[in-house]
């Protein structure tokens, strides 16, 4: 007989002792009331995700994860919930995240998808906002992670795949616009990237969204011509990724998923807004 941790009540992510008190999603800085005689929160902070991008003819690249910090802080009246970055049908490279902050938690937003004829993926956010297929370090002291390498922040896909790790790269998009072209998941942890476009006149089938340990990543679209193939929005902390449609890519979950990547003019997923969740 197997278990699971995630079907068993004895197992928990919330601290020992503690309860979940306040769930804040709503976007930019707003006021926070913690009762007298609190004077100590615990926090779980997690940063917007990454839109995908597109391109002209061709896969954009899926965005990347927004970061996950937790921990002890002072109390404060204040919470910055970051917003996801917004899809656009331009080829520009996606917009990122936007950091998130209670006291002194503090987590970046997913770095955009790439365009043009680098097609890379978004890097995921870690303390603070990715850089290009780059994760940053994050609040634990883990170091950045580079291009497909796993890390609690991981890397964009730039050549192969998005990196593992807590929150998760974007995957790489198909420039090749003939033939059968397929493009690249997310990665897979808590939080993840979303999957690269494949913009073909062939078969092109999006790669899907990154598959996040509560919830799922969206499926790419696929099938013959260049009104297909966008890239799924990857899971979100508190929300599954959406499926791509057509040549549009899917948006990220809440609580920090990367968009999915667009292909040929479509419109690109937006990233996941933040949240921030406080126990006392």
């Amino acid at each position: 007989m197997s278990a699971t941790i995630y079907s068993n009540s004895s197992f928990t992510d919330s601290p020992y002792g503690l309860k979940l008190q306040q769930t804040i999603s709503a976007t930019g800085t707003s006021s926070v009331t913690i009762p007298t005689g609190i004077n100590r929160v615990y926090a779980i902070v997690i940063g917007g995700g990454g839109a995908g991008s597109t391109q002209t003819t061709g896969g954009g690249g899926g965005g990347g994860a927004g970061g996950y910090s937790a921990g002890w802080t002072y109390k404060s009246n204040t919470v910055t919930v970051g917003v996801g970055g917004t899809g656009s049908s331009s080829a520009v490279a996606g917009a990122n995240g936007e950091s998130s902050i209670y006291g002194m938690v503090m987590a970046g937003g997913g770095n955009g998808g790439g365009t043009t004829i680098i097609t890379r993926g978004g890097g995921a956010g870690g303390a603070t906002t990715a850089t290009s297929v780059t994760s940053t370090v994050s609040y634990t002291g883990a170091p950045a992670a580079s291009s497909a390498t796993i890390g609690y922040a991981s890397g964009g896909g730039l050549t192969t795949t998005a990196g593992d790790g807590v929150s998760t790269g974007g995957g790489l998009g198909i420039s090749t616009a003939t033939g059968t072209q397929t493009g690249l998941a997310g990665g897979r942890g808590l939080i993840t990237g979303g999957g690269g476009a494949a913009g073909t006149a062939g078969t092109g089938t999006g790669g899907a969204g990154g598959t996040g340990d509560f919830f799922a990543g969206g499926t790419g679209s696929t099938g013959t011509g260049t009104g297909f193939g966008g890239g799924g929005g990857g899971a979100g902390f508190t929300s599954a990724g959406a499926n791509a449609s057509a040549n549009n890519g899917g948006n990220g979950g809440s609580g920090g998923g990367g968009g999915g990547g667009a292909s040929t003019g479509g419109t690109a997923g937006s990233g996941g807004n933040g949240v921030v969740l406080l126990y006392y």
